[in-house]
């Protein structure tokens, strides 16, 4: 981005990915930008889990390069497509296809490498950096000094300035109890997770318990150990597995806890996730907790009246399960930025509004519907009864449903199996019901034979 000749000011509360990356892009746009954070740089790289997996496909890497800014796909492991394996009631192995990437790959890299190397970025370029906890009382007066005031301090903090929308805001609590953990001890060749995939250890893997929860395993970029893999889970409420979650203490117990987990409920990856190893050389490669989906007002206003924008997890917050909140916030900041860069005028409520509403239509909303098909809502469910299948059948469209997660945008309008079927049409060049008359269930996973190298 070309740097303008300006003397706007930006300030952005909050020194994750989202924010450290809204503010170099504003202060290659001309913006003086302050960042505001209540740890210091090396406490946020080192005394702090990541933030989820952060995994990212073609949409978000593009709005990072827009910003000129590295996607790390030179140096991240890649995923080239998806493994999905479903289990009904009572265990029965009904669902089984791989999705291939196309035109487009995956990278899930440590929230705190990408922030730390932008946060260098950013004051070696001018920007100011200071360690203070903001508050609402002390959000007044930085509001009040600056043109453009970003709030990026994830779902807590100041989220309470900007209201829920009660509309998009569809949960009253959250769906599913989360556990995840980096581990290292695999590779990424074909013979990893080969029962899966012909593309093995280069394919992620995500299984549905329809009784349990859901469980992935992805290729990750680690702040200290580097190409790594990073298990995702996510708990039923009232499930064995939610209260396996619930006994995590520490890196080691929960990968004692997921490895107990593929015992009794997944052994078609068991051999794989044996042969994992903690990485003990961080405390903080583990995380437990939950996240309630929600969607906030883009715009709210400290006492003293100053507009103040909300960024990332702050404006939605989405259940991690089809990556979309890491994406969603890139996206929305590059968009920001790019709007800001050319604007002229005060960044009033309308403008800020204006620019909430584009984020929301051109990727949020078909984020958060993308997100409860993954979560199996009930209000998708005759859809999803007619997706998965589909992709069991055809490769072409399990491509088509895992690219939902890199591109969410067709899913927006297919609200009914009508409008399902005439996706599965477009997509396959196939009639809907001719398709899924050749669905036949799984009956039994194939298993892993992945025996670990000494």
């Amino acid at each position: 981005m070309t740097k303008q000749n300006s003397s706007r000011t930006a300030a952005i509360v909050g020194a994750g990915q989202t924010g450290v990356t809204a503010a170099l892009g504003l202060l290659d746009a001309g913006f003086e930008v302050t960042v505001y954070s209540d740890r210091d740089q090396r406490a946020l790289r080192d005394d702090v889990p990541a933030t989820g997996t952060a995994l990212e496909f073609g949409e978000a890497q593009g709005a990072e390069s827009a910003l000129g800014l590295d996607t790390f796909v030179d140096r991240a492991p890649r995923h080239s497509g998806l493994s999905v394996r479903i289990a009904g009631p009572e265990s029965a192995e009904l669902i089984a296809f791989d999705g291939n990437f196309d035109g487009y790959v995956g990278l899930a890299v440590d929230t705190r490498l990408k922030a730390d190397e932008r946060l260098t970025r950013f004051q070696e370029r001018g920007g100011r950096f200071v360690v203070q906890s903001v508050t609402p009382e002390t959000l007044d007066p930085i509001a009040a000094a600056n043109d453009l005031t970003l709030v990026a301090t994830g779902r807590g903090g100041l989220a309470d300035l900007f209201e829920i929308d009660p509309v998009r805001t569809v949960y009253a609590e959250p769906q599913r109890r989360l556990l995840t953990v980096t581990v290292t001890g695999l590779g990424y060749g074909p013979e990893v997770f080969a029962h899966r995939s012909l593309d093995g250890g280069a394919h992620s893997g995500f299984s549905i318990l329809a009784e349990q929860g859901e469980a992935w395993w992805g290729p990750y970029l680690h702040k200290d150990a580097g190409p790594s893999w990073a298990f995702l889970g996510w708990a039923r409420p009232g499930s064995d597995w939610e209260k396996r979650f619930a006994a995590a203490d520490s890196a080691e117990s929960a990968h004692r806890i997921v490895q107990d987990l593929y015992r009794d409920f997944v052994d078609w990856d068991l051999p794989e996730v044996l042969a994992t190893q903690v990485i003990s050389e961080d405390p903080h490669s583990w995380l437990k907790g939950a996240v309630r989906p929600v969607v906030r007002t883009g715009v709210g206003a400290t006492a003293g009246g100053h507009l103040v924008a909300a960024l990332g997890d702050t404006a939605v917050a989405y259940d991690p399960i089809a990556g979309q909140g890491a994406q969603s916030g890139l996206i929305q900041a590059q968009r920001l930025v790019a709007a800001a860069a050319t604007h002229e005028g005060q960044f009033d409520r309308e403008w800020l509004e204006t620019r909430y509403a584009e984020f929301l239509g051109a990727r949020s909303d078909a984020a958060s519907r993308v997100t409860r098909l993954f979560l199996s809502d009930p209000e998708f469910g005759d859809i999803g009864n007619r997706f998965f299948p589909a992709a069991t059948v055809d490769p072409q469209f399990a491509s088509a449903l895992v690219g939902l997660l890199h591109r969410p945008q067709p899913f927006l309008d297919i609200a009914s199996t009508d409008a399902a079927d005439a996706y599965i049409q477009h997509v396959t060049g196939q009639e809907a019901a001719g398709l899924l008359s050749q669905f036949q269930p799984a009956g039994r996973f194939e298993r892993s034979r992945f025996e670990a190298v000494a």
